[in-house]
């Protein structure tokens, strides 16, 4: 079976992609959450969208 990417990522998923402590990629999350739910998107708390990360990263 092929593995998938996952949509929601995890703070050890932040953490392990840009190579940071796992506590500053809780706080990243925190901060990009923020922004969605101003925008009016149900989030998920300790959880970011891939999508929305790599957008913001310009991965």
């Amino acid at each position: 079976m092929e593995e998938k990417e996952k949509l929601l990522l995890t703070a050890d998923d932040v953490a392990e992609i840009l190579q940071i402590k796992k506590s500053h990629a809780y706080s990243i999350i925190r901060e990009l959450n923020k922004e969605l739910t101003s925008r009016g998107k149900l989030v998920i708390r300790g959880r970011i969208n891939r999508k929305f990360l790599e957008q913001k990263l310009s991965i």
